[in-house]
């Protein structure tokens, strides 16, 4: 997609998990089209390194703050930094994320609250509290939240995602027809299968369960980045203004091959499943 190159400039934007994947692809692009950025994440040098090296690539300022976005508090402390360092934020990405793949009567209730807490609570407590600075200054803002196909449908396997995610895409249709007369526009993107270090290393530590997911993509590709990080800086920038409220698919056909992203892994063989959770138990949620 061919932008002007100022297309964001003036603009302040924050993304959660803003160091990593989806989050620091959409950062370096709109740092390319002219926009400050703060990143928030919970592993300080990993914030620290992404902001170095995405400044180093394209110039700019970006402003790395370790938070968690599931503690209200720290979050209101994290907008209150950025707003201080650039006089004002004009964006806000919802991007955080946790997801875990398992059958559901696996899961603990401290697994539900991890990705509930990081993915509904976390998109809540940063849309509120930056809400409420764009209120009571009687200023503009845009919120871009990035949800998942099976939002609407639901899927199998990422039961607590489908959940969480569906809570999101409620707020984002919700506050666009509350907060859109007061000059707050909302709206979600719903990504299919775009592979990234971290997230899908965790989701399909075997390829054979890469192949079989890209199979039910009628493109019969995955994503890239650039194309995740294109639409973003659309639908964050001025040319956007009259898209309020919705939520737009970008998965190469897959939600309407089949609902349930991650529905194909009842195929996974117990030593599929073994291997997967061996790879969830290495990370944090």
């Amino acid at each position: 997609m061919t932008f002007a190159p100022d297309l964001l400039k003036g603009k302040v934007a924050l993304i959660t998990g803003g160091g990593t994947g989806l989050g620091r692809a959409m950062g370096e692009r709109f740092l390319q089209l002219g926009a400050k950025l703060a990143i928030c994440g919970r592993r300080e040098q990993v914030l620290k390194d992404a902001a170095a090296e995405m400044v180093a690539a394209h110039g700019g300022e970006v402003l790395p703050i370790v938070c968690d976005v599931r503690d209200a508090n720290a979050v209101g402390l994290m907008i209150e930094e950025a707003w201080a360092k650039y006089g004002g934020i004009d964006i806000l990405v919802n991007n955080a994320a946790g997801n875990i793949a398992s059958p559901t009567e696996r899961l603990s209730s401290r697994a539900v609250d991890a990705v509930i807490g990081i993915v509904l609570s976390g998109s809540f407590y940063c849309t509120l509290a930056l809400g409420k600075k764009w209120l009571q200054a009687g200023r503009r803002g845009k919120v871009l939240s990035i949800v998942t196909t099976y939002a609407e449908g639901g899927s199998a396997y990422v039961v607590p995602s489908a959940a969480a995610k569906a809570g999101v895409l409620a707020m984002t249709r919700s506050l666009a027809v509350e907060w859109g007369p007061r000059g707050i526009i909302c709206n979600a993107i719903a990504p299919g299968p775009f592979p990234t270090k971290g997230a899908w290393d965790r989701l399909m530590p075997d390829p054979k369960m890469l192949e079989m997911a890209i199979e039910r993509i009628p493109l019969r590709r995955p994503g890239e980045l650039i194309e995740l990080a294109d639409l973003a800086s659309f639908l964050v920038s001025d040319k956007s203004d009259y898209i309020n409220g919705e939520c737009i698919t970008i998965d190469g056909g897959e939600k309407l091959k089949g609902a349930g992203q991650f529905a194909w892994m009842g195929m996974l063989t117990p030593e599929q499943w073994a291997a997967l959770e061996a790879s969830a138990r290495g990370t944090k949620a």
